[in-house]
């Protein structure tokens, strides 16, 4: 499987997330979520109109950090899981994207978003 790099760890602040342009070609960005040592990767699509998340760059979060929400109609969605548990996509979930983590650099599948 061909992987692409995103950023090392380090440049993603503990408790926060980042959001990642698509590949050339692609449609649809990622986001990155960093709870300590674990990180998550979801394509950056609401599951209800497929639209990026985040209002301002980079402002996926709730207050709380622990949902990420979607700027257009408020569905939140869990950041362990990426499960809606309130909106208009209720029972959906984010797309998980498999992340590995190598010598503190964060890899994805390249195609991840396409």
């Amino acid at each position: 499987m061909t992987e692409r790099a995103l950023c090392r760890l380090e440049e993603i602040p503990d408790g926060t997330a980042r959001g990642f342009p698509p590949v050339p070609g692609g449609f649809t960005s990622l986001v990155v979520l960093r709870q300590g040592a674990i990180v998550r990767v979801y394509v950056n699509a609401c599951p209800h109109l497929g639209i990026p998340l985040e209002p301002l760059p980079n402002r996926f979060l709730d207050g709380t950090g622990r949902y990420l929400v979607c700027s257009t109609h408020g569905a939140r969605f869990r950041v362990e899981d990426g499960f809606c548990t309130s909106g208009p996509c209720t029972g959906d979930r984010l797309e998980a994207v498999p992340v590995r983590l190598e010598e503190g650099v964060i890899l994805v599948p390249a195609d991840a978003g396409v």
